[in-house]
């Protein structure tokens, strides 16, 4: 089969109640698309149905695939996997409860097409951006303080690097994907930080935000995690750890205006 134009790629863990009407919803994008789309899930080792729900949804659709991780190894783990299976020219990262709506998929292919490819992030924090349904007041500060600590520790413009709604060219990142190392949440840093230091564009563009109930992301124990995963990536960059992933891209990372 020829390769579709967009993959796209969710990460599941103990999503049997959300993902059955998320995928709906991908599904229904997916048949009004003027371009061909390929849904991946990868299950990372759930305890509940999370497999059995995305092959139901997904048993009707002409390409899909459902891969099922041999135990719980984390998001960054189950985000590589799929991205790294995917057969599209382009591949959306997306959160499997859909806070941010999959009709949003329109306005990053815009901005990626502009742009010539690379990434385009999904973000709650710039110019237009609307956040419809807010965290707790208590994950809202956190995030916005681990963003100004990536920020620091890193020198990466970006205003949101945690937004789960990335769309990407799969011929720029797949080297990154494949030379990756963090398995958990601090994926994201890890993808932008490599990305930016080998000249692929990258690009913040305003969202809608909808926080769902139920998120993975233990308050007291995964901002410190990942802000050791920051670190490590940095001196893992610096001792050549990543190598020529992605080298060969002359524009560099740029915060959106």
């Amino acid at each position: 089969m020829p390769a579709p134009r967009l993959s796209v790629v969710i990460p599941a863990y103990n999503e049997q109640g959300r993902l059955g009407p998320s995928l709906a919803s991908v599904l229904a994008y997916a048949r009004r698309a003027p371009f061909d789309v390929e849904i991946v899930v990868v299950d990372d080792g759930s305890s509940d149905q999370t497999a059995r729900v995305a092959r139901a949804a997904l048993a009707s659709w002409h390409s899909s695939q459902v891969l099922a991780n041999d135990r719980n190894h984390g998001k960054g783990y189950s985000v590589r996997r799929g991205a790294l299976a995917a057969r599209g020219e382009l591949l959306l990262l997306s959160d499997a409860d859909l806070s941010t709506p999959i009709e949003e998929t329109d306005r990053l292919l815009g901005r990626l097409g502009e742009q010539g490819g690379g990434i385009v992030i999904g973000s709650r924090a710039v110019r237009g951006a609307r956040v419809e349904v807010h965290q707790n007041p208590v994950r809202e500060a956190m995030g916005k303080v681990f963003n100004r600590v990536v920020r620091l520790l890193t020198g990466l413009p970006f205003h949101d690097t945690q937004c789960g709604f990335k769309l990407m060219a799969r011929a720029d990142v797949v080297p990154l994907f494949e030379a990756a190392r963090i398995d958990g949440f601090g994926y994201d840093v890890e993808l932008l930080y490599v990305a930016a230091r080998k000249g692929i564009p990258i690009r913040e563009e305003p969202v809608i935000w909808r926080n769902a109930p139920g998120s993975k992301v233990g308050i007291l124990t995964d901002p410190a995690r990942m802000l050791r995963d920051v670190w490590r990536v940095r001196q893992w960059y610096a001792r050549g750890v990543y190598g020529a992933a992605g080298a060969g891209r002359k524009a560099g990372a740029a915060p959106d205006a």
